[in-house]
């Protein structure tokens, strides 16, 4: 595996726009993330990609490539934040010159669809990459990004041990209209995450993690961008639906699991750990919960739900294909690797 070098304070973070164009439409949110990374202390250098809309894209693929290409190969950027998921991933990942990247390895996060890029990052590269905060969706957040998202961001980037990941005490998946401006009218409502982490199944296990979105892992299957599930853990989160506040309806979430068990995936896996529902209500919450007891109740590996990972916020920064362990005995979610190399730079 490469491990990118670490960040530091002062060091320049691009933003990129790789796949939706919501940058466009809503300028405010990257003013925001952008305020945010200065105030913790960075220097942003921004693309042109993160404030363009074209058919719900950030641009053509030629010009998102083309923003990739240069973020790797610009010397004076450090590590490169995604402005925000999409739809779109998929189409470039077939023109992103692979051997560039591994010339010029560097921190690179996001989530939702850039779950693509990550696993492709992973398999044509090998290089550790960043399943975290997006510029528009996290970092932007008003009046600014939670505590708990920092927190982890900064113990990823940073070097040294992550170590054992506590529950966030709160948390939100509230919607307010980007649109109509209410997300500067008032911070989001959080509420109390009195369940915490949740064993579905219990067990003591460690392995390198992979994972991400579950709709985009399922786009990779059958594609040489698909990575080796061999003894490794899992973990998968779910998307917003076709509403911006309503989450993945729950039957397509149902046969989505049954599709990475029909691919033979949980054969080959040691651990499973899902991210918190986003934009259910309580009632919906324990049907997921009943759905991954069902997929899972025929397999011996231990099951972690409810765990701050994609689209509620606050969310941790997890480094992907790094060693990490699952004990339910200590209630215990640990990184035991770090995702950066804590080498000087040449």
């Amino acid at each position: 595996m490469i491990k990118p070098k670490k960040l530091s304070k002062g060091d320049t973070i691009a933003i990129i726009a790789p796949s939706g164009g919501l940058g466009g439409l809503f300028p405010h949110r990257v003013d925001n993330g952008i305020k945010a990374l200065i105030d913790l202390g960075f220097k942003v250098k921004e693309y042109p990609t993160i404030r363009n809309f074209k058919d719900g894209k950030s641009g053509t693929e030629q010009e998102r490539i083309k923003d990739l290409h240069d973020a790797f190969k610009d010397k004076i950027v450090k590590a490169i934040v995604c402005n925000i998921g999409g739809l779109s991933a998929n189409s470039i990942l077939d023109k992103i010159d692979y051997n560039l990247i591994k010339k010029n390895p560097k921190i690179f996060c996001g989530y939702s669809d850039i779950t693509l890029l990550h696993l492709a990052f992973l398999k044509k590269v090998k290089l550790v990459t960043f399943y975290g905060p997006c510029l528009m969706t996290q970092f932007g957040e008003y009046p600014k990004p939670l505590p708990y998202t920092t927190q982890y961001f900064l113990k990823a980037l940073f070097g040294g041990n992550i170590g054992k990941i506590a529950a966030s005490e709160t948390w939100t998946d509230e919607f307010l209209d980007w649109g109509q401006k209410k997300d500067l009218e008032r911070p989001r409502r959080l509420v109390s995450n009195k369940e915490g982490f949740i064993w579905l199944q219990r067990g003591k296990v460690t392995g390198k993690i992979i994972g991400g979105c579950l709709y985009s892992l399922l786009q990779l299957k059958g594609t040489e961008y698909d990575v080796d599930y061999k003894d490794k853990i899992l973990f998968i989160e779910t998307p917003e639906g076709q509403s911006f506040a309503k989450g993945e309806p729950l039957a397509y979430v149902d046969t989505q699991i049954m599709d990475l068990r029909n691919a033979g995936v949980f054969d080959k896996i040691k651990g499973l750990i899902i991210g918190k529902g986003f934009g259910y209500t309580e009632e919906e919450r324990e049907k997921f919960k009943q759905i991954v007891v069902h997929h899972t109740k025929d397999y011996e590996f231990p099951v972690l739900f409810n765990v701050n990972i994609g689209h509620t916020d606050p969310m941790i920064t997890l480094p992907l294909n790094v060693k990490i362990s699952l004990d339910s005995e200590k209630d215990m979610f640990r990184i035991d690797e770090e995702g950066v190399s804590l080498k000087s730079r040449k």
